[in-house]
């Protein structure tokens, strides 16, 4: 008798332990009762990540390489990690730069000027980055290089892309997944920053509503949706969840069942 009312109370203890976790893992059958198995909206054929959501670059890499250039150009300015993040509300560098100076009165009466000191900051910026990036101190997110090598196991083509370098981009993805794990990589060098997702796809040719999109920012997330790639933006909390492929499964679909468009009655 004890044991079955034992054998009673553990799916509810369950269910009051998967309340604390991400809305994701309210997944399987028997989660609520009547619950059977759901077919997938669309089986998951592809991943694209950029390269943000696989490790923090920008706050470990540009950020670091923006700061060693202020010092070399002799300017007083030296980003933390919450400014950092606030600047990155704005869509590229420049713009980052440019309301830095601004904001610090570091400023010219010419506005040639002014654009010629941006210019000459993100240039030294990109020296620097490129020389120390490989050697900086930055590691996969917790999950991502396990989920990466899943997807590969499973047969799911896996794209990379990134708003960098294509030189340092992919040496760097090797370091952070492992050698051979991803089917392609795109970069500012190979295709517009507003198509690096929509170009990952083409070349894996996998249809935009069969793929998950991960991404490191706003900015990224809005690129992915706008080609019509489901996505998950991993912010500072969700990014250090483990992931398998079940989970971007039932990402997918959630994705694609509450951005379906109403049927004409």
């Amino acid at each position: 008798m004890m044991w079955a009312t034992m054998k009673c109370v553990q799916p509810s203890q369950q269910k009051a332990w998967r309340a604390g976790r991400f809305w994701w893992d309210w997944s399987g059958p028997g989660d609520t009762p009547g619950d059977t198995a759901v077919r997938p909206l669309a089986t998951l054929s592809a991943v694209i990540l950029d390269l943000d959501a696989i490790a923090d670059v920008e706050n470990t890499g540009h950020r670091l390489a923006f700061n060693a250039a202020f010092a070399e150009l002799e300017l007083d300015i030296a980003w933390s990690p919450a400014r950092y993040r606030q600047l990155q509300e704005l869509p590229d560098e420049r713009r980052r730069v440019a309301a830095e100076l601004r904001k610090r009165g570091v400023s010219s009466e010419c506005d040639v000027l002014a654009e010629l000191l941006v210019d000459e900051i993100c240039a030294t910026k990109e020296m620097i980055l490129a020389e120390t990036i490989l050697d900086a101190d930055i590691t996969a997110r917790p999950g991502m290089a396990e989920l990466i090598a899943e997807a590969f196991g499973a047969g799911i083509a896996v794209g990379v892309v990134s708003t960098g370098r294509h030189t340092w981009v992919e040496p760097l993805v090797r370091q952070l997944v492992g050698e051979g794990m991803v089917d392609t990589i795109v970069t500012v060098d190979d295709a517009p920053r507003c198509e690096l997702f929509r170009t990952a796809l083409a070349e894996l040719g996998a249809p935009a509503h069969n793929s998950l999109a991960f991404a490191g920012s706003q900015v990224s997330r809005r690129a992915a949706e706008t080609c019509g790639a489901p996505t998950v933006l991993l912010d500072d909390e969700s990014a250090a969840q483990p992931r398998t492929i079940a989970d971007c499964q039932r990402l997918h679909d959630a994705w694609l069942d509450s951005h379906r468009r109403p049927s004409a009655a």
